[in-house]
């Protein structure tokens, strides 16, 4: 009976092993993503500065534009 237990508790043990690595690879791949998308965020806001930058620029010209008609 004791043999049976052991082989139970092995098998359980190694199930453990098991789940433990599959969420430490999950969580390295979060981790990249989570860095990528950080990355990709930090992107799109100098993108947006520089949009609104070109959209001031221009108001700023068309206003310029309307004094002087």
């Amino acid at each position: 009976m004791e043999h049976v237990d052991l082989q139970a508790l092995q098998q359980l043990v190694n199930e453990l092993i098991g789940v433990c690595q599959q969420l430490a690879h999950e969580n390295q791949v979060l981790r990249d993503e989570k860095t990528h998308l950080a990355s990709e965020c930090e992107a799109l806001q100098e993108k947006n500065v520089l949009a609104r930058t070109r959209i001031e620029a221009v108001i700023a010209r068309l206003k310029a534009m309307e004094v002087n008609s």
